[in-house]
């Protein structure tokens, strides 16, 4: 999964749910810039802060590492 399709689940969910993005970013304990720019599919946020805004939605984040 790219950061476009992550951003579109994302800001669906959000929708869904009826949260502004500066609810979302004061409840994640981020930035409305990360959260605009992780819906848009231009940012480029660390781990910690994709958990904090898929649990605030909800969402459960599956990664896969590569050796």
């Amino acid at each position: 999964m790219n950061m476009k399709t992550l951003g579109i689940q994302i800001k669906d969910r959000r929708i869904a749910l009826k949260i502004k993005q500066q609810e979302l970013a004061d409840l994640a304990g981020v930035s409305i810039n990360t959260v605009v720019a992780i819906e848009r599919g231009t940012g480029n946020p660390c781990l910690r802060t994709l958990l904090s805004i898929c649990d605030v939605l909800g969402l459960q984040l599956v990664t896969k590492l590569k050796d």
